[in-house]
């Protein structure tokens, strides 16, 4: 036998540390951005699964109240309602557990917060899960005058759904959020224009899924929108542009809100 141990083992060396090391580095190079697409996808997948169920309790909630759709803020000066919870003050924050849509919601009966949604503050819409119901058209009673302006005839009750015409074409609810002093929680979606009154409205559709946002129509599909325009009035502290708000859709209208 020799007078080496036959159980000595050689070390690695420093060039073989580092080398081993660099390819370490390079895999996780390789596969880090892999995983955080496969998790940003996840959670685009679940708030599909969220905006989904909102779009059909919504449907059951009509066919239940006679074909009604749930009222956005219904008795909308009391500011004590809205489609996603109720309050007893003006002081308090809104309470899912007391919305209309909660006996359609499943088990849980509760708004599901889209897990890509990350505000910088509640704001004063808190507790709609980062979703934004098209009040406008679908959450009101409208009628239209003879010079074709849109009058709001009562918010206590939403649209009847045989006056949507195109379901599958006009919007029920987006990811959404608002652009205050930062990304604040917001519970309407609205259109480009102010239908009563015909200005351009601050955008609250949020495009937050690699830039696409969810959207479930009437007639409860679900699908991702790329933003086509943005906007600001300036009367807000936060810029629209950069925190991935604005509109989808190719005309600079209505259309895909109204009920035509």
């Amino acid at each position: 036998m020799t007078s080496r141990n036959r159980y000595d083992r050689r070390g690695f060396s420093l060039l073989e540390l580092l080398v081993s090391a660099g390819i370490v580095v390079i895999l996780l190079g390789v596969l880090l951005p892999g995983l955080s697409h496969a998790r940003e996808q996840a959670k685009a997948a679940c708030c599909r699964s969220n905006i989904r169920q909102l779009a059909l309790a919504n449907g059951l909630y009509s066919q239940e109240s006679g074909g009604v759709y749930v009222p956005g803020a219904s008795d909308f000066l009391s500011n004590l309602h809205r489609w996603h919870g109720e309050r007893s003050s003006l002081y308090e924050p809104f309470v899912s557990a007391r919305g209309p849509l909660v006996p359609y919601l499943g088990s849980e009966g509760a708004i599901r917060v889209c897990p890509a949604f990350r505000p910088d503050s509640k704001g004063f819409e808190a507790g709609n899960g980062g979703y934004g119901y098209n009040n406008a058209y679908v959450g009101v009673r409208t009628a239209t005058d003879r010079h074709g302006k849109v009058i709001v005839v009562s918010d206590l009750a939403g649209a009847t759904a045989d006056r949507v015409k195109h379901a599958g074409e006009t919007v029920m609810f987006t990811d959404s959020a608002f652009a205050d002093a930062g990304l604040i929680e917001y519970s309407f979606a609205e259109p480009r224009f102010h239908p009563s009154y015909g200005s351009r409205a601050d955008p609250s559709i949020h495009f937050r899924h690699a830039r696409t946002a969810n959207v479930a129509w009437c007639d409860g599909h679900v699908s991702g929108e790329r933003r086509t325009f943005t906007w600001s009035t300036g009367i807000y502290n936060g810029d629209p542009a950069r925190l991935s708000l604005g509109w989808f859709g190719e005309t600079d209208d209505n259309g895909l809100f109204d009920l035509r």
